[in-house]
């Protein structure tokens, strides 16, 4: 195993077959430091552009089509003291009559203290002098070459991962992503401070970030949508709009996974997923929306995982 310093000099708007920035063996840890979803890098220079510049693509090799990238977030350690989000909820997340009151979405600042793990708005809003986050890293938007030759935005997400937004995508958790390409081409930028459910002022706290992640080939594991993995529960990621499209694709998953992997007859599936399933919304605001599905792993302790 070998630990690889990825320095990025230049980024992508999207996801897709481009040449290779790095290439590394399977198993191997990339340690890189990202831009913000506007570009902006760790001491406040514009390196890109919006939306969601991505460090890579890292070529792993021996991923062929077929396989899965297991990628392991090892360690988030953020690398500003600031960030910044938009001032007003989305439009499409509230009443389309209600719109008009909403405020401007304009950018306001917050202070992300590095040692005491926290952040705060700065200067603070009327109201919320108060209010002080815990620093809660994730990884907005990462994923691997879509099939095909299709290059996809970092505004959006599909089967291949993108701008999916989901507050579980944190470290500690193991992410698994369907390979469509020879080396599979990983990709990986827009991290948060911390962010609510949905994304739903359509950003999270956006800032930069020292990411360390180890990228592994799971040979023949055939996927059709993102997995994850965390200490206590496993996940299925379903991506598209309408909202209930992308539930239907992480449940499909969730079930097919418990069938093939877990040994659960489809009966004993549908029992278990129908009184312990949890569901989380990654994002809402986004032309694809993220719907998660969840188990927690103590309903499987008599299951068989392959």
């Amino acid at each position: 195993m070998t630990t690889h310093r990825f320095v990025a000099t230049q980024w992508h708007n999207v996801l897709g077959t481009l040449p290779p920035a790095l290439s590394i063996a399977s198993g191997d840890i990339v340690i890189t430091e990202t831009l913000d979803a506007g570009g902006v890098d760790k001491d406040g220079i514009a390196r890109s552009h919006g939306p969601n510049p991505m460090n890579g693509p890292i070529f792993v090799e021996g991923a062929e089509p077929g396989d899965a990238l297991k990628v392991e977030i090892l360690r988030m350690t953020p690398i500003r003291a600031n960030g910044w989000t938009r001032t007003s909820l989305a439009g499409n997340v509230v009443d389309p009559e209600f719109v008009r009151t909403l405020p401007p979405r304009d950018k306001v600042t917050w202070a992300i203290d590095r040692q005491g793990l926290t952040v705060a708005l700065d200067p603070p809003v009327p109201g919320l002098e108060y209010l002080v986050l815990p620093l809660e890293p994730m990884i907005g938007c990462f994923g691997v070459a879509p099939a095909l030759g299709q290059a996809f935005s970092t505004a959006t997400s599909a089967e291949n991962g993108g701008n999916m937004d989901y507050r579980g995508f944190r470290p500690g958790t193991t992410v698994w992503f369907p390979v469509a390409v020879a080396g599979a081409l990983f990709f990986v930028g827009d991290c948060h401070a911390t962010q609510g459910d949905g994304e739903i002022v359509g950003t999270g706290i956006e800032t930069a970030f020292e990411v360390e992640l180890r990228l592994t080939v799971d040979k023949a594991k055939r996927l059709t949508w993102p997995r994850g993995e965390t200490e206590t529960d496993i996940f299925s990621v379903g991506n598209a709009r309408p909202l209930d499209q992308a539930l239907q694709h992480a449940t499909t998953d969730m079930f097919v996974w418990l069938t093939t992997e877990y040994g659960l007859s489809p009966a004993a599936a549908s029992h278990l997923m129908g009184q312990v399933v949890c569901y989380d919304v990654g994002n809402v605001f986004d032309p694809a929306y993220t719907m998660v599905c969840r188990i927690a792993k103590k309903w499987l302790a008599g299951s068989r995982a392959s």
